[in-house]
């Protein structure tokens, strides 16, 4: 069974203030931290769940906090 927000990749965006605040979070440097995400939720090591209102992708260590509705990036912090 394939999972929603896999079907809805093409979707997934973020805020000017989300990457600013996934790059303080994860010490990334100057990266398309979308086009990072959407590779993470694509590892087949990922780990995604819907709890609420938003999806969590656990991999590498980190959570992938994306709206469920909006498809819109939230946070991405270390586990």
């Amino acid at each position: 069974m394939e999972n929603i927000l896999i079907e809805n990749l093409d979707s997934i965006h973020t805020t000017e203030m989300g990457v600013d605040r996934i790059r303080r979070n994860l010490g990334l440097g100057d990266i398309d931290v979308v086009a990072w995400c959407k590779e993470k939720i694509l590892d087949t090591n990922a780990v995604i769940e819907r709890q609420g209102k938003n999806w969590y992708v656990h991999i590498d260590g980190c959570v992938i906090t994306v709206n469920a509705s909006s498809y819109t990036i939230i946070t991405c912090h270390r586990e």
